[in-house]
């Protein structure tokens, strides 16, 4: 079939079929030039930004049938996009190995950071020890299970009437039965009498 034994009906629906090809095949590929990177700045993107606001939230952490800390907050928030809870009035337990409390705390406020497995309490936290000690800190900050628990600004430390004293930090080792102080620091020890 040549062009010019066709009819101009004929010419003009080739035309006509040629154009919309052409359009449907323009729109194929600027649809793929614009949309190349568009899984990947969805991802960075607000849009599946996920943040929910929860009354009584309880988080834990648990590994082989062995729990190694929960937090209870009062109430909370959590954002996807961070993977941050954080907690208002908030109680906790940190656990030894055979599943025992090993360390309590409370504070007014508190995060914990899925992302870098960090649990953060801040403002008015208080902290007591298995062995009966109990210290009083601006901060406290527990990064995984193997590392020690800082807790910092404002540190006072008693124990069982025997012991009192100040720092700017303190250590607490994995196993909460040892801790360093350290800055500005001041000990008094007494006897079972409280001289």
């Amino acid at each position: 079939m040549r062009w010019k034994n066709l009819s101009k009906k004929r010419k003009a629906y080739l035309i006509a079929f040629v154009a919309f090809v052409g359009i449907l095949l323009w729109a194929f590929v600027s649809a793929g030039v614009i949309t190349h990177n568009f899984n990947r700045s969805q991802l960075s993107t607000d849009q599946d930004r996920q943040e929910a606001q929860i009354n009584g939230i309880i988080l834990t952490e648990t590994k082989d049938d062995k729990k190694y800390w929960e937090i209870y907050g009062e109430t909370g928030t959590y954002d996807s996009t961070n993977g941050v809870a954080l907690l208002d009035n908030c109680i906790g337990n940190f656990y030894d190995d055979n599943n025992q409390v090993s360390m309590s705390f409370e504070s007014s406020k508190g995060t914990y950071n899925s992302k870098k497995t960090q649990i953060i309490m801040y403002n008015d936290t208080r902290i007591v020890i298995k062995d009966g000690t109990s210290l009083e800190a601006d901060r406290l900050t527990w990064t995984g299970r193997d590392n020690p628990v800082i807790a910092k600004g404002h540190i006072k430390i008693t124990r069982n009437g025997q012991l009192l004293a100040t720092a700017d930090e303190v250590e607490i080792s994995p196993s909460y039965e040892q801790f360093k102080i350290s800055g500005h620091t001041v000990s008094k020890l007494y006897d079972t009498k409280g001289k």
